[in-house]
């Protein structure tokens, strides 16, 4: 019986991860100022215009809108929907709310792809924890993002930084995925199983890593749109998105702002790992 092949993995030269990085300073841009538009009453539609003008205004273009016929340059997923939600004029925040905002931006045909969750205003100390162990978990992964790791070691350290988190449901359906000149490229990253399996790692590669976690089960439903995925028990979600070029110091966070890397988070990781700290 034939082995079956291991899909190849798109290796960028240093110039090319240059190129990414800049198309991820778009999209971190564009969530730093979604943040800070967070708040009562604003609608998710409202979201998706302030986002469509950051990217154009930077020479960029959206990496979602019309892809596969997705209408919307974010996804917006509040509360119980966990990703794909599509803006709308009618859904408007409300305190105690949690939003998920997924954005991507094409720079000179190269791709940055990251998400945040926040909550609006003040929030339950659940979901709070909820968010917490969601963006541990996403640091986790990106931890092992380095040359001589295995793409599993990835899936397997989101896994176990969930689980000792608390009782939380961890999406398997929905994975994150290697990205270059296009934003969706194999393998899929997923965000469980066990550590030494999978491709090598290996300087050159870029990955989307990006844990989906739920207060409740793990299950999923979409919806009638054939976009919008929410909890199927409709517990609270969140989900937690980085963009990750791998160079042989290790991991660089393509769509982090320098003031908001969260450096401190990384290094942690990496010093439980014994391993020196990322670019």
């Amino acid at each position: 019986m034939r082995r079956r092949r291991e899909p190849a993995i798109q290796i960028k030269t240093p110039e090319q991860l240059d190129r990414m990085r800049a198309a991820g300073l778009v999209v971190a841009h564009t969530l730093r100022v979604l943040r800070e538009a967070v708040r009562p009453g604003v609608s998710t539609s409202d979201l998706d215009a302030i986002a469509a003008q950051e990217i154009k205004s930077a020479g960029a273009v959206p990496s979602f809108l019309g892809y596969f016929g997705y209408p919307a340059t974010i996804c917006a997923s509040v509360n119980e929907v966990i990703v794909h939600g599509i803006p709308r004029p009618d859904i408007r925040l409300r305190p105690g709310d949690l939003i998920s905002i997924d954005c991507g931006a094409i720079l000179d045909g190269w791709h940055g792809d990251a998400a945040i969750s926040v909550g609006v205003g003040e929030i339950d100390p659940a979901d709070q924890a909820l968010l917490d162990a969601c963006e541990k978990a996403m640091w986790a992964g990106i931890a092992q993002a380095r040359p001589g790791r295995r793409l599993g070691d990835v899936s397997h350290a989101v896994e176990r930084s969930v689980s000792s988190s608390g009782t939380f449901g961890l999406i398997r359906e929905y994975t994150g995925h290697f990205i270059g000149n296009e934003m969706h490229m194999d393998p899929a990253v997923r965000n469980y199983g066990p550590p030494g399996q999978g491709p090598a790692l290996r300087a050159g590669m870029a990955l989307a890593i990006e844990p989906m976690i739920t207060r409740g089960e793990r299950f999923t439903k979409e919806l009638a749109d054939g976009w919008t995925v929410i909890a199927a028990d409709g517990s609270r979600a969140a989900h937690f998105e980085h963009t990750v070029g791998i160079t042989p110091d290790g991991p660089w966070v393509l769509t982090a702002l320098e003031a908001d890397r969260s450096d401190h988070q990384l290094a942690d990781q990496l010093s439980d790992l014994g391993a020196p700290d990322a670019r």
